[in-house]
Parts: structure tokens; C-alpha cells; sequence
């Protein structure tokens, strides 16, 4: 019995049939191997992005020789696998086409017996350009579908979105924060293997019923066998071991063994647990020779998503193991337009990143791709729970029987990929597609229906419905039994029918709260607009300085220059950044601090959203703000740029998301009051300090309060009339701190609290000191200024994180701070002491006088 296997290397490419084959590297890109052979310029740089839009109109091929010996011809199973190609490609071999695939989103296997031969092989791979591939569909189809943030335009294709035809990641037509970069190439690792042992093709954990006491599941095993073969099947994880006796036939087949685990380590998400991870082996054995194997590691528990009818509508939360789980998190995009430039070590530090900043859930959003294994092994072990769209998103799909098809082969592929991963807690079929088509919403671009026959609106839904509502759920429930299915983010009923799309914020389903940015609404309606569970919100900034220089020049450094706005997707983005400085903040002394303020005004909008999302918990369970990350530089919505280099909001959302939080606001009925919300699962005591302070630091008024935070509660404990409370002073001449103290004097957290905006206060410029704690060998060090300095912002030469910054610091009072350098593949950060440090405030960036 022998088994080989040739990972493909040594590839070149060129334009089909044009010029000499030049080195490519696999996986990759065109782009990025044309980049490599200096045939075009950065394509992030500039507006160098709007000169490469030629590639996607060509067909591009690539080549391999390998060269096999007389060993392969006792071998009776040989196949080429492909994890991934980008997307309509012609496998040839031996100038002999062997497959043609469709489709971005699935491994491609084909059997190659019988085209080989001893010595030397060609592999050619002819990739054919998604434009001219998809632009004669759309003419046959004899009308438009929607597709909102395909950058047709940019392509050189007027009005023509063929972007829905393609299996192909909706982003890189482009996006409102990203590029149009039209891919192709081998994405994914390429293999030829070759057996003539029986394989085991897939293992699956099943978890039937996963409770403290007892794990009852079933290890369901795919087995392809060239002939004949009895023997056993052997599970074994944690030190235990289950055995049947098999007989198996030639071909593809399933066995399934029932296995019980006592007194199971269960997998819990951050916050309630430790994220427990078994291996489970399964064997197939022959006497004392093992024939087959194949591992998997996977973490026992029970996710659901509960939607129970109560007063205000419907619920809508998570619940882990039995325990409720408010979710706190961000909605995740491809971190590259060129996905094979993503290495380990940056999956590593967006999920560090995300574990760091108190998070719980990641939603991956429908219009990237089904995230490398990297990514879900490290939210694995990380405990985040992942919130995973199918990849569809913005747009109406065609319903021919050929894409169909794909798509159901897609399903299936991703869901059997991806079900042993326990963070994997639901499977939605698509971002906004459902509210887009039904409700009319100008500044969204949604009201889709509203430009069609009825006979065209009519055949558009039933497309939608097929895909969503019977392939998709059909897919979860067949391969991945136990977690929920949603058909579209946001959605008020699970029903199917056409009258309960979310249009407005309900008591039930998901919400996607776009009034604030889009609709120009201020911060403080996210005190009002709240619904049960808060996947998308958010607001834009720029990124630092020193990551708006990597793609553009000083004379760049104008809000409507031409790079500036080519760095902008978001059509008046810009403008409205400034629309909204001019609302609540000083004005920047030129654009270099309006970078900066943008970052202050973003992480403002943000904190206020999700204090209010958690102050109305149980009402509202989940908070996932847009978005995570960046594919390219540029300014967005992101907590942490391009170069995973943290925004003053990434900084804003680990505090805000800390297991205890303080929020202060002000009521419309012209209170003040003080929220504290628990994430933990015991009851906590403590003390509540709030302190009414001039600008100067002095102490204008004092109150104390016991507090008892019940697990996992939100209340509501300390109010007082403004005017009361305010006694005279003016609003914009004092400030208030409160400070929760647990009962053994340990600093829970700590607010600092404005009556006016920051535009309406008087900034004086500040002195700031920093100075080095005694045996931290330069790690940790204390910050503290003579006046009030709002936003005190600390930067060093090397890429890393403090442990706080971008905070307010009140005259006279110390704050300790330390840092840490990014950490290297298998470690989060590398405390270190940080060179070059300079500390300054929001103050030195405004127009003083």
C-alpha cells in the first residue's frame, strides 16, 4: 500500500499567448506576480490602482513541469486538487484539458489516471478573464441586477455589473472602502496526489447533545476505497477509544461511530471560559497496520441562537452551553485585495487584536471569501465566535440551473470545511440583500424592486428564495446539524415572506443602524436607536500619518486631493468626516491633525454606540460594529488599519468592552445618569466615586455610592438633574469622573464625562510629562499634565501597542501606561520599552485662538 504526494511548485505565467513565461509564485495573484516581475507599479500607491484595470481584461496562464517516476504507475487513484482557483480556469495536462472550474469558492478535484506519464508532465492553467467571461451573460440575460458597490465604472464598463455572475469574492469589484482589483491565478495550494490504500477524505465530529454532565456525538468519517477492504474503525481523543468493525466496498462511502465523553471540557468564548480543544483521530486498522488516517481538532459545546417572543417582539442572543453571551465585536473583511499576501502572522494579530480588545464574535461578512483554516483555528483558540455569512452580499443573483449548481457545490464544500470549528456559531445566507430589495432607503442606494416589471421582480425572487431560503439552509442542516441558519443580515422574521423584511429598528432580528454616518444623524441617536442585536453600524476615519504616507506625497495632503479621494470609496466620505468634526470637535490646525481628529471623532461615535447597546442589555444582545480591518490603505471604518496599526477606536473598543463597564449620559428628560453593566458571571460588590471637577483638577462636589452588579446585568446607579448636579457652574467649565471600585479597592473602570462638546470647550495648550516606573527596565512609565489634555495620544519608532491611549487626563493626576512590540508568528506581544517615544493631545492639533 503507497500513498504520494507533489505539492505543485515551480510555476510561471503570462498573458495567454503572449511574450515570455516569467517566475509566478503559488498561491498568488497575477497582480501580485506582475508586481513581483516589475511589469507595473504598487498598485496601492497613488491612484495606481485606476492605471492596472487592462489585467482583468486579459487571459493569463500558467505552467508547471513535474516529473514523476515508475512508482506512480502502481498507484491507482491520481488526482489533481486545487484548494483554490481564481476563477474560470482551464486545467490542461499534457496539453489535454482534465477540468474546468467556475467557481472561486471550492477545491476542484479531478482524476488524472490515464493523462500522465513516467517522466515529465506539463500542468498549464489557463485562466480566462471574469469581464469577457460575464459580460455576455448579462446581455442574454436582457436586464441589470442590482449590484450597489461594483465599481463597474472604474473597469471601463459604464453600467454593466457583471459582478453577480462570478463565484468570485464580491470585494474585488470593489466596495465602498476598497479597491476594484479583478483577480486570478491558483489562491489556494495546488497537490497532485496519488494512492492505491483506501483514504479517509473527511472526518466530522457530529455533536448530538453536549452538556456538562455528557457529550453524546458522532464521528462521522468519509472514506474513498480503491477495493475492497475489511477491518476496523478506530476514534480515539483524551485518552479514550471506540472501535467498529467495517467492511468496506470500492468507492466513496460514510461510516458513522457513536461516541459518548463523560464530564466533557466544554469550549467556551472569552469572557465565560476557557476555549477547551480536543484532537479526535480516526483510523482505519488492519490487525497491528494502520491503513488510513486522519485528525481533527474540534471543541464540545452547544451554540444556539434563541428567538423568543416577549413583550417588545422577538429575542435575538446567543447562547453558549446554556449561558447567555452578549456579543461584543466587529464585522471582519479580507485583510489584502491580494488575498495570498496575508501570511499567519497577520491572522495572528487581527485575532490577538480582536481577543485583546475584549471581543467575543467576529462576524466574517458576505462579501470577501470563507476565510483561510488559520483564521477559524485561531478563533478557535482564541474563543471568538464567529457569525459566518455565506458570500453574497449588495446584490440580486442570477437563477439559471448552472449557477445554481455551483452554488449548491459551494455550500456544501464550506459548510463540511468549516463545521469542526466550534467557534462557528451561525450561518447567514447574505449581507443586506433581503431590506435592500424591499425597502426604499435613498442614502443606501436600496429600493431595488422599485426599477423592475412584475415579471422581472417576480423571476428576481423566486432566484432569491431558491438560493437563500432552500439551498443554503438546506446545506447547514444536512452537514452542519445544531447551528442556526439566518437568510440575511439584517432580517426581522425568519419566514420567507416578503412583508417582514427589516426595514426599520424593531423588537426582533438583527439590525444594520446606518443613520448616523449615512443618513448625517448625530452621535446621540445611538442612545434611541436600539435593537435587539447590532450587526453593522459605524463611522469613518483616516489612518495615522505615518500609513497615509505609504500611498501618498505631501502635496497629497489635501481633503480633496486626487490621491485623498481616490482613498476614499465612500462617495462624500471626506466631506462628511468634516461635517461631523465640525459637529463635535475643534477645528484641525491643518490636514496632517485633521488625520488625527478624524481618529478621536471615530472612536466618539463608536463608544457612544456600543454604551448604549450594552446599558440595554437583555434587550440587546450583541454588539458588532463595521468594521474590523482594512484590504488596502485607506480611510474607512476600521478600528485598526491596513498595517494593524491600531486606531484611536481600537483603543476606545477595548475599553468598551471591558467585562464591567461605566457609562455616563445625559437624558433627554435632562438627567444625568450612571450605568454599570456586567459581563460576569457572579455577583460583584463595589464602590462608585463621582467627582464634579473644574477644568483646573479642583474638586467641585463629591458623591459616593455602594454598588452590587448582579451577573451579568445592566442598571442604572446614580441620576441627579443636570441643573442640580451642575449647581451654577457653567457646562463647558467642568467635568465629571466616576471611578468603580470592586471591594478590595481594584479599579473595575473609570469614566471622564462632558456637558458640552469638545468644540465648545476651552483646550489650553498642555505639558505633559512621562516618566519611567522604577525596575519596568523602560517598559511601563506614568503620564500626567498640568491642564486638562483631552486625547493624549502616544506613538514609538516600532510597530506595537500601548495599553492605553488616545485618553483624557485630569491636572494632577497619574496614569501608568505601558507597551509592547506586535508579536512574531505564535506570540500575541513582546513587552519592550518604546523608542522614540513622544506623547501629545488634542490641543496641539487644533487651531488655538
Amino acid at each position: 500500500m503507497r500513498q504520494q504526494e507533489i505539492t505543485l511548485g515551480n510555476w510561471e505565467f503570462r498573458a495567454s499567448g503572449e511574450g515570455e513565461w516569467l517566475a509566478a509564485t503559488v498561491p498568488g495573484t497575477v497582480h501580485t506576480d506582475l508586481l513581483n516581475n516589475g511589469l507595473i507599479p504598487p498598485p496601492f500607491y497613488g491612484k495606481n490602482e485606476h492605471e492596472l484595470q487592462w489585467i482583468d481584461k486579459k487571459d493569463w496562464e500558467y505552467r508547471t513541469t513535474i516529473k514523476l517516476g515508475e512508482e506512480w504507475k502502481q498507484l491507482n487513484r491520481k488526482e489533481l486538487v486545487f484548494a483554490g482557483l481564481d476563477t474560470y480556469a482551464d486545467v490542461y495536462v499534457n496539453d489535454v484539458l482534465a477540468l474546468s472550474a467556475d467557481n472561486m469558492f471550492r477545491e476542484w478535484r479531478v482524476d488524472v489516471e490515464g493523462l500522465l506519464r513516467t517522466g515529465s508532465n506539463v500542468i498549464r492553467i489557463l485562466f480566462r478573464s471574469a469581464v469577457q467571461e460575464d459580460l455576455p451573460k448579462l446581455e442574454q440575460l436582457g436586464y441589470s441586477l442590482p449590484a450597489s458597490n461594483d465599481q463597474s465604472e472604474l473597469g471601463g464598463l459604464a453600467d454593466q455589473r457583471i459582478s453577480i455572475f462570478a463565484r468570485k469574492a464580491p470585494y474585488h469589484y470593489g466596495w465602498d472602502w476598497g479597491p476594484r482589483f479583478l483577480t486570478s491565478g491558483i489562491w489556494r495550494e495546488a497537490m497532485l496526489e496519488g494512492r492505491d490504500a483506501a483514504a479517509i477524505s473527511d472526518l466530522y465530529i457530529r455533536q448530538n447533545a453536549v452538556g456538562p454532565e455528557e457529550a453524546n456525538l458522532t464521528a462521522v468519517v468519509e472514506v474513498d476505497a480503491p477495493a475492497a477492504w475489511e477491518g476496523m474503525l478506530r476514534i480515539s481523543a483524551d485518552g479514550q477509544e471506540w472501535t467498529q468493525a467495517v467492511t468496506l466496498k470500492e468507492g466513496k462511502q460514510t461510516l458513522e461511530l457513536d461516541i459518548t465523553i463523560d464530564h466533557p471540557k466544554l469550549w467556551w468564548c472569552r469572557g465565560l471560559g476557557e476555549p477547551q480543544l480536543l484532537l479526535f483521530r480516526a483510523e482505519l486498522v488492519q490487525g497491528a497496520s494502520v491503513e488510513a488516517a486522519r485528525e481533527v481538532r474540534t471543541g464540545l459545546r452547544e451554540i444556539k441562537l434563541i428567538r423568543a417572543k416577549d413583550e417588545q417582539g422577538a429575542s435575538f442572543a446567543f447562547e453558549l452551553n446554556g449561558v447567555p453571551v452578549f456579543a461584543k465585536g466587529a464585522n471582519h473583511i479580507p485583510s489584502d485585495s491580494f488575498l495570498t499576501d496575508v501570511t499567519g502572522e497577520r491572522y495572528r494579530h487581527e485575532i490577538a487584536t480582536a481577543a485583546e480588545s475584549n471581543m467575543n464574535m467576529l462576524r466574517v461578512w458576505g462579501g470577501g471569501i470563507y476565510e483561510e483554516e488559520v483564521f477559524y483555528r485561531l478563533c478557535d483558540e482564541y474563543g471568538l465566535l464567529v457569525w459566518q455569512d455565506f458570500m453574497f452580499a449588495c446584490s440580486m443573483y442570477p437563477g439559471d440551473e448552472e449557477f445554481l449548481a455551483s452554488v449548491r457545490k459551494e455550500a456544501e464544500y464550506n459548510v463540511k470545511r468549516l463545521r469542526n470549528h466550534p467557534c462557528i456559531a451561525l450561518w447567514c445566507g447574505n449581507n443586506e440583500i433581503d431590506s435592500a430589495w424591499s425597502h426604499y432607503e435613498e442614502n443606501m442606494g436600496w429600493g431595488w424592486k422599485e426599477g423592475y416589471t412584475t415579471e422581472q421582480r417576480e423571476e428576481m425572487w423566486a432566484h432569491y428564495e431558491e438560493i437563500f431560503h432552500n439551498i443554503l439552509p438546506e446545506a447547514v442542516a444536512a452537514h452542519h446539524p445544531g447551528v442556526d441558519y439566518w437568510p440575511s443580515s439584517p432580517l426581522r422574521e425568519l419566514t420567507g415572506d416578503s412583508s417582514q423584511h427589516a426595514t426599520r429598528i424593531m423588537g426582533e432580528g438583527d439590525v444594520h443602524y446606518w443613520g448616523v454616518w449615512h443618513a448625517t444623524e448625530p452621535f446621540e441617536n445611538y442612545n434611541s436607536k436600539v435593537g435587539r442585536f447590532m450587526s453593522e453600524y459605524g463611522f469613518q476615519s483616516f489612518p495615522e500619518l505615518k500609513s497615509v504616507l505609504s500611498y501618498a506625497e505631501e502635496q497629497d495632503m489635501e481633503l480633496t486631493s486626487e490621491v485623498m479621494l481616490a482613498h476614499q470609496k465612500n462617495g462624500r466620505g471626506n466631506l462628511l468626516i468634516k461635517d461631523y468634526m465640525e459637529m463635535y470637535l475643534p477645528q484641525p490646525k491643518d490636514f496632517k491633525a485633521f488625520l488625527y481628529m478624524s481618529q478621536i471623532l471615530q472612536a466618539e461615535a463608536i463608544r457612544i454606540a456600543i454604551e448604549s447597546h450594552r446599558r440595554n442589555k437583555p434587550y440587546c444582545m450583541g454588539t458588532l460594529y463595521w468594521q474590523m480591518n482594512d484590504c488596502w490603505p485607506v480611510a474607512s471604518w476600521a478600528g485598526m488599519d491596513y498595517y494593524g496599526r491600531w486606531k484611536a477606536l481600537q483603543y476606545t473598543v477595548r475599553r468598551s468592552f471591558q467585562d464591567v463597564l461605566l457609562s455616563v449620559v445625559n437624558t433627554e428628560a435632562g438627567e444625568l445618569e450612571i450605568h454599570v453593566v456586567s459581563d460576569l458571571r457572579d455577583v460583584c460588590a463595589g464602590g462608585l466615586q463621582i467627582t464634579l471637577h473644574q477644568l483646573d483638577g479642583s474638586v467641585i462636589k463629591e458623591w459616593t455610592r455602594d454598588v452590587v452588579l448582579e451577573l451579568d446585568s445592566a442598571a442604572a446607579v446614580f441620576s441627579a438633574p443636570l441643573a442640580e448636579l451642575l449647581d451654577g457652574h457653567e457646562p463647558e467649565n467642568v467635568l465629571l469622573k466616576a471611578v468603580l471600585q470592586s471591594a478590595d479597592g481594584v479599579e473595575l473602570d473609570s469614566k471622564e464625562h462632558y456637558f458640552v462638546r469638545a468644540k465648545d470647550m476651552l483646550l489650553p495648550e498642555a505639558t505633559i510629562t512621562v516618566n519611567e516606573v522604577a525596575g519596568s527596565e523602560g517598559q511601563s512609565f506614568t503620564v500626567e499634565s498640568n491642564v486638562l489634555a483631552r486625547g493624549v495620544y502616544l506613538t514609538a519608532e516600532a510597530e506595537g501597542i500601548f495599553s492605553d491611549n488616545y485618553f483624557d487626563l485630569l491636572p494632577g493626576q497619574k496614569k501608568t501606561v505601558s507597551f509592547a512590540l506586535r508579536g512574531t508568528e505564535g506570540q500575541d506581544w513582546i513587552p519592550a520599552a518604546p523608542q522614540g517615544l513622544q506623547v501629545q493631545s488634542m490641543a496641539d492639533y487644533i487651531l488655538q485662538g
